[in-house]
């Protein structure tokens, strides 16, 4: 959950640096996304079973699949106030996440499954 609130906090400052015009639109869709990501990992981590806790990650996992389009659209729309080289940090970030929170579904259905 660290590296997802490090996250949050790398895209908050990304936010800063958009465009006016963005406050509203794709920087409020991409500060629900990343959000998200953390939120629903610490509340499936507090729910009573295995099963909950897999729906969560699985809500965690789209948000971050979420995030990464956003970021995407960033490049393609080409801010010049962004640099390239954050973006694709970021993007990089969230790859990982993604795989840390993969790993922890697969984890948790083989334990269920026993």
């Amino acid at each position: 959950m660290e590296k997802s609130i490090k996250l949050a906090k790398d895209v908050y400052k990304l936010i800063e640096i958009l465009p006016k015009e963005e406050r509203y639109g794709l920087s409020e869709q991409m500060k629900r996304a990343v959000i998200s990501i953390p939120s629903n990992i610490a509340e499936g981590a507090a729910r009573e079973s295995e099963k909950e806790f897999v729906r969560f990650l699985y809500i965690a996992l789209g948000s971050a699949n979420e995030l990464d389009t956003q970021i995407e659209i960033c490049k393609e729309l080409n801010f010049k106030s962004v640099d390239s080289n954050q973006l694709n940090q970021i993007q990089t970030e969230i790859s990982t996440i993604s795989k840390m929170i993969y790993g922890l579904i697969l984890n948790l259905k083989r334990r269920i499954k026993q």
